[in-house]
């Protein structure tokens, strides 16, 4: 199976949330669809080498009209400083996805580079008629502590878990914080269908952690299916349904 097919990405809104390969991931399938929108709803890091255009603009509707456009379009309302783009407000990110006839890209949380997060109360910024939502966790967050160090805001792992923070990471805990709706289920819309993401699976130890994290998203949420993958490739190394 496919990077698109995985997560079900061919159409409609899809939204990446969690860490450990978000915008890697983006990329990887902005470069794989017809005339995508990469966009975001949060902070996002300079993208224009991922993009065969960027355009900074408050109406990103209008620019979906334009006869110049580029595919793969990104499409942000400023740049807020030299290395990084605002986002749009979900409502706006839904107003494109209704004008476009492709598929719509969007960055939903931020992670500072960790492997594995939870979301604070701000966050995720998913838009509302979001299609799909893919909550990411990296497979190398298994036997890292979980500090700052690997974790973006270790104390609400910790806090939705009962884990303490500084103990060893598990495959229980990602799976768990994967499949919790304070996790990486937090404000799925209720139309919307969840893809958990493994990423950094880059061999067999690596594998059977992810297999494991997939059994305990499993057991613990109602999703149609778990991906593992290396997204800088990318390739899928298997769906666990």
């Amino acid at each position: 199976m496919n990077v698109v097919d995985a997560l079900d990405a061919a159409e409609g809104t899809t939204c990446l949330v969690g860490a450990g390969g978000k915008k890697t991931t983006l990329y990887a399938l902005a470069a794989r669809l017809d005339r995508a929108v990469l966009t975001a709803t949060v902070r996002i890091p300079i993208f224009d080498r991922q993009a065969a255009e960027v355009r900074t603009t408050a109406d990103p509707v209008a620019e979906l009209d334009a006869a110049d456009a580029a595919f793969p379009l990104g499409l942000v309302p400023a740049q807020e400083r030299d290395d990084r783009y605002r986002g749009y407000d979900p409502e706006t990110v839904d107003a494109v996805a209704a004008a476009h006839d492709g598929p719509v890209l969007v960055k939903a949380d931020g992670a500072r580079t960790r492997l594995f997060k939870a979301p604070d109360d701000r966050e995720p910024q998913i838009p509302p008629e979001a299609d799909t939502v893919v909550p990411v966790a990296s497979a190398h967050a298994v036997g890292e502590p979980l500090t700052e160090t690997a974790v973006h805001r270790p104390e609400r792992v910790a806090a939705i878990t009962d884990a303490a923070v500084g103990e060893p990471i598990t495959a229980d805990l990602v799976g768990r914080v994967l499949a919790h709706e304070a996790g990486g289920l937090k404000d799925v819309p209720p139309g919307a269908t969840a893809i958990p993401l493994v990423n950094m699976v880059d061999d067999d130890a690596d594998e059977s952690v992810a297999r494991k994290i997939a059994a305990v998203v499993h057991d613990h949420a109602d999703v149609p299916r778990v991906v593992l993958a290396r997204m800088r490739e990318p390739t899928i190394v298997d769906v666990v349904a």
